[in-house]
């Protein structure tokens, strides 16, 4: 009787094995309550004569080489081997069991040497056994050089026999009519419906005739052919709309990097006054002009600005241009002086000077500018310092800053007088005022513009503005004895007068009493005499340090000579006389 050892890894035979139950194994299934508990204790099958299990010669010495004909018998109840005609020669193959889930018990596969007729030794050299077969080792032993009873080598792999064949089962058949929707994506079949159909089916399951199902002819396939189409509609909205939206996209990059841009011909015709404001860049321009009908397109200005090597050196202003020029002629024309229509506010100039060149420039009536900024000065954006003293002349005076601003025909005053003070604001701002005066030991923020005035109206040359400035702190100091706190100064004198006068009489200055009076009266003026420029400003937050305390213009013109003791301003003041004839 063969023996069986359980491996490590084996499991048992069942007896509805699908391997086994088919083939007449009920006689031997009878005896498997004397099989072992699989514990390595032999197994015997009193039906077949036991035999010693012989390795190394596989029972009869010879061993059937790997892909050799292999044959499998089949035996009935009584142990007798069958014989179906029918079968065919298993070749090329080694049955191997499934490890996991069945046992290989009560039947043995038989290697056969030989080819398809049984007669001839096969020539091929045997393979190696495959190690994770557990049975690669094991030979059958059922009856060593078995007939072939199976003759025909076409007959792969053997039919099972009559009795046991299984019938394929028929596909069950549905009253489902697919219809001219079968093979749809479940987008476009209204895939999103089925759940709600299902939900509505009744509870026996039988299905619904047709005309009510999903691929019928009645209301529910409308229902669905119309849900397609709207979707097929959608995905064709979408689709289109990103492809036209590619498309302008990639015209626009084509024309940006390679197409040229609109632009006008020659020199344009009639006249038009264009505003640029301050900071604005080339394509700021190149709106205004295009909204004045000055160039055809943006691109092209901007285009022609980097083309021009002085094309980023057109200033803020006010420009008299022409109508439909071609790019490249406008930014030839901005960069010559000629066309700036702008006013022009230099360091040093008063209120009054300014007011009449607006006047002039927006083509108005003398004195508009000056009553509309003596009306209205409060709404202009004055900061709060402003204005601290009863006997101001001028409230807007040093806030009308010094720069170029645009002005044109057509403009309000109050339009030009408000980017004057708002410039005056931010230059203002940036050096904090208010930290200044105090460092510097002064009153308020509008006595350091006073003294900044001082120092723009005395001052001769850029060089002269520290040194004056420190005259202005010295002859404030409660410690000077030289002019007992008294400025001196004629500048004070002529812009109460309203004039620019150097050759002032002792009794006429003496004689007035006026507040601005520097000789009559100590101290600063109520407030500044003019609006200073930036280098003026920057003098008066940083004098110099060397005791000056006079000076005198020389020449009467633009030299300033200065002198730290009375004597030596004496010796300056006849160097004047001399100078001049008096």
């Amino acid at each position: 009787m063969t023996e069986y050892g359980r491996g490590p890894g084996s499991e048992p035979w069942h007896p509805e094995d699908p391997l086994f139950g088919d083939i007449g194994w009920e006689g031997q299934q009878a005896h498997v309550g004397q099989q072992s508990s699989y514990d390595g204790q032999p197994q015997h099958y009193p039906e077949q004569p036991q035999q010693p299990q012989q390795y190394g010669d596989w029972g009869n010495g010879q061993q059937a080489d790997y892909g050799q004909a292999q044959q499998y018998q089949v035996y009935d109840e009584q142990g007798h081997p069958q014989q179906y005609p029918d079968q065919q020669q298993w070749a090329d193959q080694q049955q191997y069991v499934d490890q996991s889930h069945q046992q290989y018990v009560g039947q043995q596969q038989q290697y056969q040497q030989g080819g398809w007729d049984g007669t001839q030794p096969h020539a091929q050299v045997p393979y190696a056994a495959d190690p994770g077969d557990p049975y690669a080792q094991q030979a059958a032993a059922y009856g060593e050089q078995q007939p072939d009873f199976y003759g025909t080598p076409d007959a792969f792999p053997p039919p099972e026999p009559p009795g046991k064949r299984r019938t394929e089962p028929e596909p069950e058949q549905t009253d489902w009519d697919p219809g001219p929707d079968e093979g749809e994506h479940a987008f476009f079949a209204g895939g999103g419906d089925d759940d709600d159909e299902a939900d509505d089916e009744p509870e026996d399951g039988r299905r619904r005739g047709k005309g009510k199902g999903k691929g019928g002819k009645g209301k529910g396939g409308k229902e669905k052919k119309r849900r397609n189409g709207c979707a097929c509609l959608v995905v064709v909205l979408v689709f289109g709309g990103g492809l036209a939206t590619v498309s302008y996209l990639g015209w626009h990059f084509y024309q940006n990097r390679f197409g040229s841009a609109p632009d006008y011909a020659g020199d344009g015709t009639g006249s038009v006054s264009v505003t640029i404001p301050k900071g604005a860049f080339g394509s700021d321009i190149g709106q205004k002009l295009k909204e004045a009908g000055v160039v055809k397109s943006v691109d092209a200005f901007v285009a022609a600005q980097s083309q021009n090597p002085d094309g980023k050196k057109i200033q803020a202003g006010v420009f008299l241009l022409k109508k439909e020029m071609s790019a490249a002629a406008a930014v030839k024309l901005m960069l010559d002086p000629k066309s700036q229509d702008n006013l022009i506010v230099a360091p040093g100039w008063r209120n009054a000077q300014v007011y009449a060149a607006i006047d002039k420039k927006l083509q108005i009536s003398d004195g508009t500018t000056k009553a509309i900024a003596k009306k209205e000065f409060k709404s202009f954006g004055l900061p709060d310092w402003a204005n601290d003293n009863s006997n101001i002349k001028d409230p807007l005076e040093g806030f009308l800053y010094p720069g170029t601003y645009g002005a044109a025909k057509g403009m309000k005053p109050e339009t030009v007088l408000k980017q004057m003070v708002s410039q005056a604001n931010d230059n203002y701002d940036a050096i904090d005022l208010s930290a200044k005066a105090k460092a510097l030991n002064l009153d308020s923020p509008l006595q350091v513009i006073t003294v900044a005035s001082l120092v723009q109206a005395e001052g001769k040359t850029h060089e002269d503005f520290r040194k004056m400035a420190e005259v202005v702190y010295n002859r404030l100091k409660s410690t000077n004895t030289e002019t007992n706190r008294y400025l001196q100064f004629d500048s004070t004198f002529n812009y109460l007068k309203g004039q620019s006068n150097i050759r002032i009489s002792e009794s006429e200055i003496n004689s007035n009493k006026d507040p601005y009076n520097t000789y009559t009266q100590k101290g600063l003026p109520p407030g500044p005499i003019d609006n200073p420029g930036a280098e003026a400003l920057a003098a008066a937050l940083n004098p110099t340090h060397d005791g000056w305390i006079y000076f005198v213009a020389t020449d009467g013109q633009n030299k300033t000579e200065f002198a730290k003791t009375y004597a030596a301003f004496q010796a300056l003041k006849e160097k004047f006389n001399a100078n001049t004839g008096n």
